[in-house]
């Protein structure tokens, strides 16, 4: 039976970035736990049981990206592919140089070390993160201008954002990428499994969790025709690609995952109902005086939506709603631990304190979502309104 968007005490669950999982993919990971935790690359009958485990579940998210088998590696996370992806192409094109161009709304898997790499060698221009307009979707001339730049060797690029939905323009920015000779890495994390698959990259990275898999499973899709290279040693591990086993429980739970939610229009059915459900979640936000809806109010992922309220405390808001039930999120999707102010609405010049991000569940795993979310819009306004009564902001 699938777990509910709401406990028993009422709760309404709508920061589902981390999960919950699917049902189907949980009673894998527990059944698998008994027959998948031999080495792989072992020669007895429990090492090869577990091969044929791994592969299987390699096989069946290939499949669902519409890549062969040896191109998709497991790693520990979403974060830890991220940096792997571009770690591994910066290496490969060290020769030519070390400079790093990413969207300024990027996740900070990829903005954070490369800020590191730029400070460390006092070279600034070793990133350039390209300006995003007031919806968040980067500015393309802005991006083939820093594609053209001498010694440029990766590109950085979310399919959406995970944290406003909108979507970024991928096929012109990988033509740009393809015209200028850097390779694009990108980020699906945030979409994978609940929008259409990127087709276009020369690096692709997403992440279990989105489509209802476990924590702890990364997908580092690396097509045969990119030059990529992990800098060290060369290991066994994945093709090369990391030296941290897979988790054969896990890597089977996301695998299950997947089949459950992408078979038979399921993917593209619930991506509709999500969609309607943000859009009574924009609506109800928009009401709400002096609150700013981020991002596109239409080219966007289905089950994302961020708003902000002036003179509201991010933090306040968010205590006053899970004191009414609700769990939502604040501050930036890919920073949320630190509450600090969201440096993807800082880059798209919109407010950003008093910010709530909801992220919606999974029919599967939240099947009375469309009545929390209908709970969530009747109260939100005042639930504002309190907060802003504590604060003595309420009549400014």
């Amino acid at each position: 039976m699938a777990p509910s968007t709401s406990d028993s005490q009422g709760r309404v669950y709508l920061d589902a970035s981390s999960g919950p999982m699917h049902p189907a993919a949980r009673e894998t990971l527990l059944s698998a736990v008994d027959v998948g935790w031999a080495d792989p690359r072992r020669l007895h009958a429990e090492g090869r049981r577990a091969r044929v485990l791994l592969d299987q579940a390699r096989e069946v998210v290939a499949a669902g990206l519409g890549v062969r088998p040896p191109e998709v590696s497991f790693l520990p996370g979403g974060p830890v592919a991220l940096s792997s992806a571009l770690e591994g192409i910066r290496y490969a094109g060290r020769r030519r140089g070390g400079r790093t161009v990413a969207g300024a709304v990027e996740h900070s898997a990829v903005l954070v070390p490369a800020r590191e790499i730029a400070s460390r060698e006092e070279r600034t221009e070793l990133l350039d993160e390209v300006r995003v307009d007031d919806v968040g979707r980067v500015d393309l001339n802005a991006w083939r201008s820093a594609l053209e730049v001498s010694g440029t060797v990766v590109a950085a690029l979310q399919s959406a954002n995970g944290e406003v939905g909108t979507r970024q323009p991928l096929a012109a920015a990988y033509e740009a990428c393809r015209r200028a000779g850097v390779p694009l890495v990108v980020d699906a994390m945030a979409g994978l499994g609940r929008d259409p698959v990127p087709v276009a990259y020369d690096v692709l990275v997403g992440d279990a969790r989105s489509w209802g898999g476990p924590a702890g499973v990364g997908v580092l899709v690396v097509p045969e025709r990119t030059r990529w290279r992990r800098p060290g040693a060369a290991t066994e591990v994945e093709a090369g690609r990391t030296d941290v086993e897979p988790v054969i429980p896990l890597a089977l739970a996301a695998a299950e995952a997947w089949q459950q939610t992408q078979t038979s229009g399921t993917a593209v059915d619930d991506a509709a109902a999500a969609a309607e459900l943000v859009a009574r979640i924009r609506a109800a936000a928009s009401n709400v005086p002096d609150t700013v809806v981020a991002g596109d109010p239409r080219d966007r992922l289905p089950h994302v939506m961020t708003f902000s309220c002036l003179f509201v405390d991010g933090e306040a808001l968010v205590h006053e709603l899970d004191r009414r039930g609700f769990a939502v999120a604040s501050g930036s999707a890919c920073t949320a631990s630190t509450l600090e102010p969201s440096h993807v609405l800082a880059a798209m010049g919109t407010l950003t304190h008093g910010n709530v991000r909801v992220t919606l569940p999974l029919a599967a795993t939240g099947p009375d979502r469309a009545a929390g979310v209908d709970a969530f819009c009747a109260q939100l306004a005042d639930a504002v309104a309190t907060v802003r009564a504590t604060l003595g902001t309420r009549d400014l």
